[in-house]
């Protein structure tokens, strides 16, 4: 089975991207960072590497696509709470991300997203384990 996960996204600005999450409370890691991409710490084994789009090219024939004006993928983290998904959503858009649509309570699963500088879409979620027992179950 896979030991880590590192999530490639473009992006046009790596300073400023880098500035955007050190805001949201994040931290890189140095070894693998760089002038051309920075190491995004997610979790334990958790990372997200921003490429400037130079670099990122670099790694496919495919155009980069705008992820202000399409969506290329939808990332998607859990949460502790209810709370860390509010207060991450609202970190980002202090930091001039946006939040684009609206809270999502589904009862056992709440959630909510937001979109970076360079408009890739971030889905923060919080599920209550509790809430979603098998009904098959006697639990």
């Amino acid at each position: 089975m896979h030991q880590q996960i590192f999530v490639n996204l473009p992006v046009r600005d790596l300073a400023a991207s880098r500035a955007f999450f050190e805001a949201m409370g994040y931290r890189f890691n140095p070894q693998f960072s760089n002038e051309q991409g920075a190491c995004l710490v997610l979790g334990e084994q958790l990372f997200a590497m921003l490429l400037t789009h130079e670099f990122f090219q670099g790694f496919t024939a495919k155009p980069i696509v705008d992820a202000r004006q399409g969506t290329e993928l939808l990332l998607c983290l859990s949460c502790s709470s209810r709370a860390e998904v509010d207060a991450l959503v609202a970190k980002a858009v202090a930091a001039g991300g946006a939040a684009p649509r609206a809270p999502q309570d589904h009862g056992f699963m709440y959630a909510h997203g937001f979109e970076d500088l360079d408009g890739h879409i971030w889905e923060l979620c919080f599920m209550d384990v509790s809430a979603c027992a098998d009904p098959g179950s006697d639990a």
